[in-house]
């Protein structure tokens, strides 16, 4: 039996922008798990570009290995994609950002992807803060090799198999924090209220752009004692607080009650609204940040929502100052600029 999106869609569909309906912003039909958290992420990112009003061409989505990374298949069919080898994801992006800053890049990697075998490249691009968003579908096990559990399986979780984890999980958001990473966030697939505005300040920020979601694996980790399952995250996720993002052709407005939001204007000139914040974070701070998820995993509760926002973010662009033109735009004049010109450079080494 084969499968294929209808072609036939309602005539009214809403449009955006430029004229794009959300079947636009859509991929090939998912051979995921059915019920697959991954699924819901991809819906997300699907009606947050779409919100946006992004042409899908100026969008490049990449991915390592992993049912993570099969997950740009099933969202933005019109946009450029490129699946890299397990955990090099990072690497790829980097060049191709380097080498043409007009796109966005959306990187997709699972707990697996990022939390083992690319732990070191994750880091790296962090600590350099390339301009970025990069989504990890974490559902604490490996689901393409039967269910093993994963870098990021907590401490006493129950698979499926029946065994506990005996090792401590790594916190993604955590480690993106102490590396650097200027925009922290997390998730969990089930709430698309929460998770799409996230992803639309993660798109809209200039600076490595974490969401860790926690993306529960029906088939080997949705069961009692897992920490990963849809009943689990329901009853312990604690929310930093209720997030909108405003693009920045929309007239700002709220009916919130004075004191109660944080309004932060991002770099192309949108802004996030932050209401009701938890009392004790200050998501502009990355110490506060830390401690108040360390509170929340020893309570045994998972903080979502905005952790962390440096509105001051300078990205690897800026830090490297490197040309605003894309290089393959770049004539021989540009590259090579003559003799005069290099002995200008090595005297300024000097």
């Amino acid at each position: 039996m084969s499968y294929q999106i209808p072609k036939f869609r309602h005539p009214q569909l809403p449009v955006n922008d430029l004229g794009y309906t959300k079947a636009d912003y859509e991929g090939s039909i998912s051979t995921l798990c059915a019920g697959c958290g991954h699924d819901s992420i991809s819906g997300s990112i699907v009606r947050a570009c779409h919100e946006l009003s992004i042409e899908p061409h100026k969008i490049a989505k990449l991915s390592g290995i992993g049912c993570s990374s099969k997950a740009p298949t099933y969202f933005l069919g019109k946009s450029h994609g490129f699946n890299s080898v397990h955990g090099r994801m990072p690497s790829v992006v980097t060049g191709a950002a380097m080498a043409n800053r007009d796109l966005i890049y959306l990187g997709v990697s699972g707990d697996g992807d990022t939390a083992s075998i690319g732990m070191g490249q994750f880091a790296h691009v962090a600590r350099r803060n390339l301009n970025m968003v990069y989504i990890v579908m974490n559902n604490g096990c490996y689901g393409l090799t039967k269910g093993q559990d994963s870098a990021t399986a907590d401490e006493g979780s129950v698979s499926k198999k029946g065994d506990a984890n005996m090792y401590s999980a790594i916190d993604l958001c955590a480690t993106a924090l102490q590396m650097g990473a200027t925009f922290v966030a997390r998730s969990f697939s089930g709430d698309k209220e929460q998770l799409v505005p996230l992803i639309k300040a993660a798109i809209s920020h200039r600076g490595f752009a974490l969401i860790d979601v926690v993306s529960p694996c029906v088939t080997f980790n949705n069961n009692p004692g897992s920490t990963k399952s849809y009943e689990f995250v329901r009853d312990h996720a604690e929310a930093t607080g209720t997030v909108d993002f405003v693009p920045m052709q929309k007239e700002i407005t709220t009916a919130y009650e004075a004191g109660s939001s944080h309004e932060v204007t991002l770099h192309d000139g949108s802004s996030i609204h932050l209401y009701k914040m938890d009392e004790d974070l200050d998501p502009f701070d990355r110490t506060s940040a830390l401690i108040n998820m360390e509170k929340h995993r020893t309570a045994g509760d998972i903080l979502t929502g905005l952790i962390y926002l440096n509105k001051d973010s300078r990205d690897l662009h800026e830090v490297m100052e490197t040309t605003r033109r894309p290089l393959n735009t770049l004539t021989e004049d540009d590259l090579c600029p003559g003799n005069q010109m290099l002995k200008n450079i090595n005297a300024s080494l000097r």
